[in-house]
């Protein structure tokens, strides 16, 4: 599968035996690659709010741009694939201060809409004319709503109030844990001299590897293949790595993929490590 990849689109920014990352736009590579060789898509694109890594659009202009990647994951996904897509908030003039971007994207591809997750961190801009922002919205896809991965028993969560809580002699909760449900408390990815977090990066807006580990549990399997449009530090690949999964990642900002492979580097080269064959 790596071999028809790179014949469609050349040699790799950067290639291990399990991942392939390209330093390329994803929307004309995606376009090259054959249909359907992608078991589940983990991203978060550009917010269009004006980071040092994204040129500030219209909003008519972003919404058909994301239409353009949209369209492009999904003619790439598995019949029985997913694709979960991370978005924030944007300031519209006369609207809004802070709509989340789901709104304006939920209903722009041919996915199924299967549910909508709240990231809750604890770290943020302080506010005083509203509420703190403490949150960031996870959109979940499925390509066939009647078959799908979810791999409940691989995310439960242990932390059980009542774990031998019986009825009629019968445990009432799975020995495995509780459902984690739509709410999600994970840390956010701090910076500062004093409470950067461990696996802080110099890119602006990195995921904690917790919160993509729970999505690729979730919503696929091992060896299966995963995809990261818009990669940035490279938190997708490493949980894929970590998880026995194939990787195939886009970033179009040459330093951020130097980031991303030197995370990878860093993994690869820790004493305990599998490798897949393809």
């Amino acid at each position: 599968m790596f071999d028809k990849i790179i014949d469609s689109l050349g040699e790799p920014y950067f290639q291990t035996e399990n991942c392939l990352i390209y330093n390329a736009d994803c929307v004309t590579s995606m376009i090259k690659l054959p249909p359907e060789m992608i078991d589940l898509t983990v991203t978060s694109p550009p917010y269009n709010i004006g980071k040092e890594y994204e040129k500030k659009m219209d909003l008519s202009d972003y919404l058909d741009w994301c239409k353009s990647w949209l369209k492009e994951i999904y003619r790439l996904t598995t019949s029985n694939g997913s694709f979960w897509l991370n978005l924030g908030y944007q300031s519209v003039e006369n609207i809004g201060k802070a709509i989340p971007i789901s709104y304006f994207l939920w209903d722009k591809t041919a996915f199924f809409l299967i549910q909508e997750i709240v990231w809750n961190y604890g770290a943020g801009v302080a506010c005083k004319n509203f509420f703190s922002p403490r949150n960031e919205k996870f959109l979940w896809y499925a390509k066939d709503p009647e078959n799908y991965i979810f791999n409940l028993d691989d995310v439960r969560d242990p932390n059980v109030k009542y774990p031998n809580q019986k009825k009629n002699g019968k445990l009432k909760v799975n020995p495995k844990g509780k459902n984690p449900t739509d709410v999600w408390q994970f840390p956010k990815v701090t910076s500062g001299r004093n409470r950067s977090s461990n696996e802080r990066t110099p890119h602006p807006a990195q995921f904690p590897i917790a919160v993509i580990d729970r999505i690729i549990k979730a919503s696929s399997n091992p060896q299966d293949v995963i995809l990261d449009p818009f990669l940035g530090s490279g938190t997708t690949a490493i949980a894929s790595i970590n998880l026995n999964r194939k990787f195939i990642g886009f970033e179009i900002n040459k330093t951020y993929c130097d980031i991303a492979v030197a995370r990878i580097k860093q993994k690869l080269s820790q004493p305990v490590q599998t490798c897949l064959s393809l």
